[in-house]
């Protein structure tokens, strides 16, 4: 059965945050939607917004 997480892009430094990874570094647990992410969390590679992010179309 295929999931249905997204993948979004930083359009400042092309970062990716994949909902079935999350960000651990930052306590973002695996599987955490991207409307789940705190307003407050940073890209991890260039410290922008969530605002900066753009969903990946695969």
């Amino acid at each position: 059965m295929a999931n249905n997480y997204k993948k979004y892009v930083c359009v400042i430094c092309q970062y990716i945050y994949d909902e079935a990874v999350g960000d651990p570094g930052t306590g973002i647990v695996a599987g955490t939607l991207w409307a789940d992410v705190p307003d407050s969390w940073l890209c991890p590679e260039c410290n922008v917004g969530k605002g900066d992010f753009q969903v990946v179309e695969e």
